[in-house]
């Protein structure tokens, strides 16, 4: 069940990140200063990274439908919003506060990748 909706969701949100790459690059390269353009390429990299591995995972999913597997897909599809939309947000609107979410979706990416490690690791063993 998770692998499907794993798979929409890499898919969707790297279409997402395609989007915002060229929107940052074309219509905010003029608009932004140099830190507020990089936060959002940051945002829009990172995005990219994860929902290509949230597409990976949708794989381990069909062959290992453990709670883990799940786990670790719905920690980067956090990690995603939180980071790179706090990013986008910041980038766009000036409002620093929205920072505050950056480092936790942060965490969620790191404790998705953790997580996998850890699923691969305990497999092997």
């Amino acid at each position: 069940m998770h692998n499907s909706r794993f798979l929409f969701l890499g898919a969707a949100f790297a279409g997402l990140a395609v989007a915002a790459g060229a929107f940052g690059a074309h219509m905010l390269r003029p608009v932004l200063d140099a830190t507020m353009l990089g936060a959002f390429e940051t945002g829009a990299r990172y995005q990219m990274y994860h929902a290509l591995a949230l597409c990976l995972l949708a794989g381990m999913a069909e062959r290992n439908p453990t709670f883990r597997v799940a786990a670790v897909g719905w920690l980067f599809v956090i990690g995603m919003v939180l980071f790179s939309g706090s990013l986008y947000v910041l980038a766009l609107s000036g409002i620093r506060w929205v920072g505050a979410f950056t480092p936790l979706g942060g965490a969620a990416l790191i404790t998705g990748w953790a997580l996998l490690a850890w699923t691969v690791a305990r497999r092997r063993s």
